[in-house]
């Protein structure tokens, strides 16, 4: 084994991604409560997530991040809302050599900064973006699966391909940082969108005649805040956006069910965090700050934000295609 690994975030990604590295490397996964890294330990199953699933050998659990000083790449899977919190209490610890990977797909909520943006400008250092159609539940059972990764420093980027790609998992190494965190970003709002028409049982051919709109203009934002069109045809953007549209393994896809059913989520209640209602906010106030016009996210806010009908949103929305 090259490489000693860190994992912050032992939910269901944290434990995938795990999964994934362990024959590449020795993984610390650090999990923020004891018993669960114990019984991690103890069993060689995380009960909470993947019941049925016996994890790698090289996978050691931990509840301290003083363990995971020494490692040299860690992956930060934990929301946006958590970043900052975590990276300033992670960097008085962890070497100054260490590589951060982000898997988070939001954005700060009070910068507006990309998760990748908390990181460097508390560590002064390069982070990389993970981005793709990740399912934990087959990730962590070696299904083939497949995710880019972008920094601007090649060094990083090729020491993190390393540590990823395995015979079943396929990586994409870009310097594009903007646009692949974007279009996760962005993905998120797609979801709802289609969910929203979903939750209104909206003939298949509105739907896909509205998600060709929703990606053309996916790419014509990314274009105007400095990212590539390209790196939207990358696993980060089409293999995501595809996923969280379709499945409904995604949170904001479901959200936006439950929406175009004329259902209104109350997420305290829940317990459920949906990355996507804060990020169609954001994206709004982005959009209109850079006077980038955009129909899919101009339905979302209505329905989500501004409790529009979904049927009279729906109607703009075909309007303006």
């Amino acid at each position: 084994m090259s490489f000693n690994v860190g994992i912050i975030g032992a939910g269901a990604m944290g434990t995938a991604l795990a999964q994934t590295i362990a024959p590449n490397a020795k993984v610390l996964l650090y999990a923020r409560r004891s018993e669960v890294a114990q019984d991690i330990n103890n069993t060689r199953i995380n009960s909470q997530y993947f019941p049925t699933v016996k994890l790698h050998e090289n996978i050691v659990a931990v509840d301290d991040f003083k363990d995971l000083k020494n490692v040299e790449v860690i992956f930060l899977c934990i929301p946006s809302s958590a970043m900052r919190s975590t990276i300033t209490e992670l960097n008085e610890i962890i070497n100054d050599k260490c590589i951060y990977v982000n898997t988070a797909k939001g954005i700060e909520n009070k910068t507006n900064k990309r998760m990748t943006e908390v990181i460097e400008e508390i560590t002064q250092r390069d982070a990389v973006a993970f981005s793709g159609p990740n399912i934990a539940s087959e990730m962590v059972r070696g299904l083939f699966a497949s995710a880019t990764i972008a920094c601007e420093n090649n060094e990083s980027l090729e020491k993190v391909e390393r540590v990823l790609s395995t015979d079943s998992f396929k990586v994409s190494a870009v310097n594009d940082v903007i646009g692949t965190e974007f279009c996760g970003i962005i993905k998120n709002v797609i979801a709802i969108s289609q969910g929203i028409c979903e939750g209104m049982d909206t003939n298949y051919n509105a739907k896909f005649t509205l998600f060709t709109k929703s990606y053309a203009e996916a790419k014509d934002i990314i274009e105007k805040i400095g990212g590539k069109r390209d790196t939207v045809d990358n696993y980060c953007g089409f293999g995501d956006i595809i996923t969280a549209s379709t499945l409904s393994v995604s949170r904001n896809q479901t959200l936006g069910v439950l929406y175009g059913k004329g259902i209104i989520v109350d997420e305290e209640a829940s317990n459920i965090l949906f990355e996507g209602k804060n990020t169609v906010v954001i994206l709004k106030k982005l959009c209109d700050d850079l006077n980038i016009e955009s129909s899919t996210v101009n339905f979302v806010y209505d329905i989500i934000i501004n409790r529009a009908n979904p049927k009279t949103a729906f109607f703009d929305f075909w309007d303006n295609l």
